[in-house]
């Protein structure tokens, strides 16, 4: 009997442009343009952007201002409705729920795992938590054990172990340093190119 098969994406770089890079562009903090394919550490990078917002004094509500006039990469969408037409998909993210709410809203939904964001009364983020450590790996080990066929899709070093994990991982656009530090996976730059990944690896209808 064939698995079903179940598509992992990570968001930011993917199907949405990187978030505080958004807000780097907007509020000119240079510092903030630093993402995950950058640093591989998490936790360093967001102690670092917490540390950097409060000593611009920004807070979620300046954030989610600028989030809120963000759209999708173009042909995200198409893609993602291609995707879920064929298989299951979950997005794996290490975005925030105070952050995703209108990026989905303009994708249609898609189911979305990520993380939290703690806010105190004036609306300052004072600290995030994670869903659980490596929450991306853990969440397609999870999916393999009730026995899909997990292909996985994303750009940046948060991603590889999901990318490691799943039966087959993809990534897409990522800078060439991650290229040359992770050459198993195989690269895609489009998103015609990232279908006839997922068709391979998954035996889904193009």
């Amino acid at each position: 009997m064939t698995q079903p098969v179940l598509a992992c994406l990570d968001l930011e770089g993917v199907l949405v442009p990187e978030i505080w890079i958004s807000v780097a562009q907007k509020t000119g903090i240079g510092e903030l343009r630093l993402t995950t394919r950058d640093i591989s550490d998490y936790d360093l990078l967001m102690k670092r952007r917490l540390a950097i917002l409060e000593q611009h004094r920004l807070t979620l509500r300046d954030i989610q201002s600028v989030i809120a006039a963000m759209a999708p990469l173009e042909g995200a969408g198409e893609f993602l409705g291609w995707l879920r037409e064929r298989c299951q998909v979950v997005i794996l993210s290490d975005t925030f729920s105070e952050f995703a709410l209108p990026l989905m809203r303009q994708l249609a939904y898609p189911t979305i795992f990520c993380n939290r964001l703690e806010v105190d009364e004036s609306g300052r983020i004072v600290n995030y938590h994670l869903r659980q450590p490596d929450q991306k790996r853990q969440s397609v080990i999870a999916l393999k054990s009730l026995r899909f066929r997990v292909v996985a899709a994303g750009d940046s070093y948060n991603d590889t172990s999901m990318l490691a994990a799943a039966d087959a991982g993809i990534f897409f656009r990522p800078p060439a340093t991650i290229i040359q530090e992770f050459p198993q996976f195989p690269v895609t730059q489009t998103y015609g190119e990232l279908k006839h990944q997922f068709c391979l690896a998954g035996g889904l209808a193009p």
